[in-house]
């Protein structure tokens, strides 16, 4: 048995976890990108509950979740960390060289990504809701997740929203390798981009917008919301899980774009 045979099957994907999650969690962003997120999340909410009056159209379902549009770029920070962990730290030819095989890491980094995401999109969704909950109250707006409103699934989305997001950062960083240009190519396509359409309105400007990623907010809407969203576009109307299967071909495709140059190009 040859030595390189032999690093192969000690670099099994649940050492090569274990690896990556020790990596991850000495960096002190770890701690911070997620409690930050939650802030956010819960902090936007929290201040449009002073202004909400009984009958301004403003739904239950709809306050809580209005954090999302800042809380994503926690998690896209988040994922862009893990996705740049090696290369940021100048470890990544030590890595490939305990895994050779390369794809193990991005495969743990997945994983892992989707763990961290998961989490912080589920405790903001949790802390929104008991935040807002005497606003709600004062205004009049309770909260019904059997009502047939779309709201049990806006929380859904929320959650998937935040959670895609975050694998986006990880497939942006480990295609470009570099913190700040993964960061800022996602703010500008998730969020720039999208507000420069918004602000030029008609059928091939809409057209674009329904197919960059951030059409994937239509997760968090419910469907009252969705309706008048899609009412004001030119553009196809791709319904709310239409838009989230084009956020999830866009995780996809730069998550199998970042395994091919890992796996035929150099890893520095």
């Amino acid at each position: 048995m040859t030595t390189q045979t032999a690093d192969r099957r000690a670099a099994t994907l649940s050492r090569v976890l274990a690896s990556e999650w020790t990596k991850t969690a000495g960096l002190a962003s770890t701690l911070w990108v997620p409690i930050t997120t939650v802030l956010v999340a819960v902090a936007v909410p929290l201040g449009l509950t002073m202004f909400v009056r009984p009958g301004d159209g403003t739904t239950a379902a709809g306050l809580v979740v209005s954090g999302v549009i800042l809380a994503q770029l926690g998690t896209l920070v988040l994922g862009v960390l893990v996705g740049t962990s090696d290369h940021a730290t100048s470890t990544a030819a030590t890595t490939y060289t305990a895994v050779p095989r390369r794809l193990p890491v991005l495969v743990a980094q997945v994983v892992l990504t989707t763990a961290l995401a998961l989490v912080t999109a589920v405790v903001a969704l949790g802390a929104a809701v008991l935040v807002t909950g005497p606003g709600r109250e004062a205004a009049g707006l309770g909260l019904d997740l059997a009502a047939h409103d779309g709201t049990a699934r806006a929380f859904v989305g929320y959650v998937l929203y935040l959670t895609a997001v975050a694998l986006l950062g990880l497939g942006l960083g480990a295609v470009l390798r570099r913190p700040a240009g993964a960061l800022v190519t996602g703010v500008a396509v998730l969020v720039v981009l999208d507000q420069v359409l918004a602000a030029n309105p008609g059928r091939v400007t809409d057209t674009v917008r329904v197919l960059l990623p951030g059409v994937g907010t239509r997760l968090v809407e419910t469907d009252a919301r969705l309706a008048l969203t899609e009412s004001a576009s030119l553009g196809p109307h791709l319904g709310t899980w239409g838009a989230g299967l084009v956020l999830a071909a866009w995780v996809v495709g730069l998550l199998v774009t970042a395994a091919v140059r890992l796996r035929r190009g150099d890893v520095t």
